[in-house]
């Protein structure tokens, strides 16, 4: 299964959340009574999609699925998602966010600095003027998660590791992936996630999943670890990490999970969990050798895929608004070897 058989159908749910204004949740905290609070004053370029983190990443699906099938007569929606981009990735629309940002430092840290970081790499990879024009625009945004980043991550002493948006090894895996930001390096980055993961062992799989968790907190951990070390040191880690993978015990991570109520916001995000799992499996699968642990890590990532994928389009708001995305990162996992970086 690839993205590009899901372009078209992905691309019409961006398109239709990231220009829906409401029902929303801006996570706005107002300091006085006369403060304006609609959406689309606060956030002029991600006020869509519920909340500003969701807008955040169906932009970015929305680029990806052009860059990647972006012609008119593969993927239909080009030209209308183009004109909604260009409409919303203006340099004063990107200015506004980055204002945001910057007056309230705790703001979507870091899940959704991460996204916009991802989203701006992702303008950049975009061949043509458009992606060049959103790039550019998005310039002052990155900037701000830049300077954010440069404050946070020198006293960010311990992870945070639930499986939810606070989650600190997601983020910092899609800023690895993103590459360079103008002052916090992708070596800053990397230092940090080994500070806090290269001694790990025996990760609490049986804790797994809570009720409401849309990330795995061992696999993004894994998953965050296999893009900073090189394929020699990554195997014995994941056996001192996750030791049932390779004694073929059985392992709480590789069973799909028992979403009650697809409709509760809640309860659902766990579909979104089936998903990311199957992202974070594919990925760490492709980043070892060939061998047991790999197939079954690479099962395991398929029977997910094939769970989460019937959920992404039930015409229901709760996950319309995001489920997509994760579908998407599901799909294209361990498409394109690891990054080897340089032992420490």
């Amino acid at each position: 299964m690839r993205l590009t058989a899901y372009a078209a159908r992905f691309a019409s749910l961006a398109l239709a959340n990231i220009t829906r204004g409401y029902p929303n949740s801006p996570a706005h905290l107002m300091t006085s009574p006369g403060e304006e609070v609609r959406p689309s004053a606060l956030h002029p370029a991600f006020h869509g999609a519920y909340d500003w983190h969701s807008s955040v990443h169906m932009h970015w699906l929305l680029v990806r699925l052009l860059r990647r099938h972006g012609d008119t007569s593969a993927l239909p929606e080009t030209a209308p998602a183009i004109a909604v981009l260009d409409r919303h990735l203006t340099p004063e629309n990107i200015a506004v966010e980055a204002a945001y940002l910057l007056d309230r430092p705790s703001f979507e840290r870091p899940y959704g600095w991460a996204w916009l970081v991802a989203l701006a790499a992702e303008c950049r990879a975009y061949e043509g003027a458009a992606g060049g024009r959103w790039a550019k625009a998005l310039e002052p945004g990155v900037a701000a998660v830049d300077t954010l980043l440069a404050g946070w991550l020198p006293k960010a002493t311990y992870p945070v590791r639930q499986g939810n948006h606070p989650n600190s090894a997601f983020a910092l895996g899609l800023l690895l992936d993103a590459g360079e930001l103008p002052t916090v390096s992708t070596e800053a980055v990397r230092r940090r996630l080994l500070d806090w993961f290269a001694d790990d062992h025996d990760a609490p799989t049986h804790w797994e999943p809570s009720g409401q968790d849309f990330l795995s907190p061992a696999l993004t951990e894994a998953d965050a670890m296999r893009r900073v070390l090189d394929g020699e040191r990554f195997a014995p880690w994941l056996d001192r990490f996750l030791p049932a993978l390779r004694s073929g015990a059985a392992c709480p991570l590789l069973e799909v999970p028992v979403v009650s109520d697809q409709a509760d916001p809640q309860i659902g995000h766990l579909l979104g969990l089936t998903l990311s799992r199957a992202a974070a499996l594919r990925s760490i699968a492709a980043a070892l050798p060939d061998g047991p642990v790999r197939a079954r890590l690479a099962e395991a990532a398929a029977t997910h895929l094939a769970a989460g994928l019937p959920a992404v389009e039930r015409e229901d708001f709760t996950t319309d608004h995001w489920l997509a995305t994760f579908a998407a990162l599901a799909l294209d996992a361990g498409a394109e070897p690891a990054p080897a970086w340089t032992s420490r």
